[in-house]
């Protein structure tokens, strides 16, 4: 059975949950990873529940022995792998300290190259595959106050452009989504009690996860690279 690889998985209403129940539906074999068991563990049962095959792994996505032994344990039949791992780092540059802008750069950048290329050592022998990033608005242009995060998510995107013409003739279809706001998940709805009634600026979690969806169905003589999804009321 095909297998997807999703790293960055939380609770059920984030983005990396919704992205394992998707892929299940597609019929593919989830492996949902992530650092905190019990969220893996609720997101593999609901699969079951549902009728679907899980699994989950603890893993650290900036730790290299981690992400390669997820990928050993995967054997070759991995059929797409989701980076969706970061973290949100806002903060001036000059109140910044060195460690707190490299933490960033390692959960958002050094992270999807670790997984990116072990994904890659089992695709490119079958000439087939899928990798897919999570970007975000600052994936696109910098922000005063999040120049820890702006630079990390750019990296990511450029490191995924370069994947993607490396790899894209051998057979290797990578792409990159851009979140362009918030989403209306568990996060922000924590941490903003009026989220509910912001339901209009928020994106929703469903939407975005079929833009992944079609980025893996896309034919080869008709990939695209990235795709960006934002509510009818963002600035952009």
């Amino acid at each position: 059975m095909h297998k997807a690889v999703i790293i960055g998985v939380g609770p059920d209403r984030g983005l990396g949950a919704q992205l394992c129940k998707r892929f299940a539906k597609e019929g593919l074999h989830v492996v949902a990873v992530g650092r905190t068991p019990a969220s893996l563990d609720a997101v593999v049962t609901g699969i079951r529940k549902a009728g679907g095959e899980a699994s989950s792994v603890v893993a650290d996505a900036t730790k290299e022995a981690d992400v390669a032994a997820l990928f050993s344990d995967m054997g070759t039949d991995v059929d797409v792998a989701i980076y969706n791992a970061g973290n949100n780092t806002p903060g001036r540059i000059l109140e910044m300290k060195a460690d707190y802008f490299e933490e960033s750069w390692r959960v958002a950048c050094y992270g999807g190259f670790l997984f990116g290329r072990e994904a890659l050592r089992h695709m490119v022998p079958r000439k087939r595959g899928t990798i897919l990033f999570t970007g975000a608005s600052a994936s696109l242009r910098g922000r005063a106050g999040y120049g820890a995060f702006n630079s990390a998510k750019a990296g990511l995107r450029t490191l995924a452009q370069a994947m993607a013409k490396e790899y894209g003739p051998e057979g290797i279809h990578v792409g990159h989504v851009v979140v362009d706001g918030a989403i209306y998940g568990e996060k922000i709805r924590r941490h903003f009690p009026d989220a509910d009634q912001r339901q209009g600026r928020l994106i929703d979690i469903e939407g975005i996860v079929e833009c992944y969806a079609f980025l893996y169905r896309q034919p080869p003589k008709a990939w695209s690279f990235e795709v960006d999804v934002r509510t009818s009321l963002e600035s952009w």
